[in-house]
């Protein structure tokens, strides 16, 4: 089976849920000319969208994905929150002819971002690899963040910070596709995006001491991380609210948008007050 049908079989069963015909009559998220605009960023060019205004408000991918993935999330934040959703680099609209992506490298295109768009620091959600992405921007950019909120991130690639299932497919991914010549840009891309979380990320727990923002950490019960993962995150973030989302998978933002959005507002708005 060629590579790219079955890193599309993967990615739909992984990181996307069936839209339905309401969502469809949402604002084109991630096509919408009228709001879209680049910046050049650390030798590649972002896409973003803006909507709203008020307190600046990042919004973060995952694997394979684009800023559509916030499509049940936007227009409830962007009434009081200045949405900055961005399609991530060698994703979306974003362009990289790069070989190679690294977390560490993401999250420094965010902060410069941020800076293009002469934003001191902003709140950020992210999702999956976007969660991983928030961590990662808090760790190395402090400065930068208000306040995370981080669902369905993981810190190493194994059958730990992975289930176990979905890290066995993705060995026999790697195993029968690693010494093939990609044909096309495309192909290209798709294999540098599937070895990001092949290979990556290689977080240490001490590190995540370094998060002095009110973070977020969600995960959903029955999620492609391990709840337990999700919760030794938390308890390695010094200012942290843990929430282990009922009857969710990884899509915990799509699954359950309404008490997420209202969740993520709330724990924005309030001050942190650790229970």
């Amino acid at each position: 089976m060629p590579f790219r049908k079955l890193s599309l079989t993967l990615f739909l069963s992984v990181f996307f849920v069936p839209i339905s015909y309401s969502q469809q009559k949402q604002l084109p998220y991630g096509d919408n000319a009228s709001v879209g605009k680049y910046y050049n960023i650390r030798g590649i060019k972002l896409y973003t969208e803006t909507y709203g205004s008020g307190k600046p408000l990042l919004m973060i991918h995952g694997n394979g994905d684009k800023m559509s993935a916030f499509k049940n999330n936007i227009p409830y934040f962007a009434k009081k929150y200045k949405v900055i959703a961005v399609d991530s680099r060698a994703h979306g609209k974003s362009t990289d002819a790069a070989d190679s992506l690294s977390f560490e490298q993401m999250a420094d295109d965010f902060a410069a971002l941020l800076d293009a768009m002469h934003i001191e620091s902003a709140y950020v959600i992210g999702w999956s690899d976007g969660g991983i992405n928030a961590l990662e921007l808090a760790m190395r950019h402090p400065e930068k963040v208000i306040k995370l909120a981080s669902t369905g991130a993981n810190l190493w690639p194994d059958s730990t910070g992975l289930i176990p299932s979905l890290w066995k497919d993705m060995q026999k991914n790697y195993a029968a596709h690693k010494n093939e010549a990609w044909k096309t840009a495309k192909e290209k891309n798709d294999w540098k995006i599937f070895m990001l979380d092949y290979d990556q990320p290689h977080i240490k727990l001490t590190e995540l001491h370094k998060i002095k923002c009110p973070s977020f950490i969600i995960g959903g019960d029955h999620d492609l991380i391990p709840v337990e993962h999700t919760v030794i995150i938390a308890q390695n973030i010094p200012k942290s609210y843990l929430w282990i989302v009922p009857n969710s998978g990884h899509p915990t933002l799509q699954e359950h948008a309404d008490d997420f959005n209202k969740l993520v507002d709330d724990f924005f708005e309030k001050p942190f007050n650790k229970r």
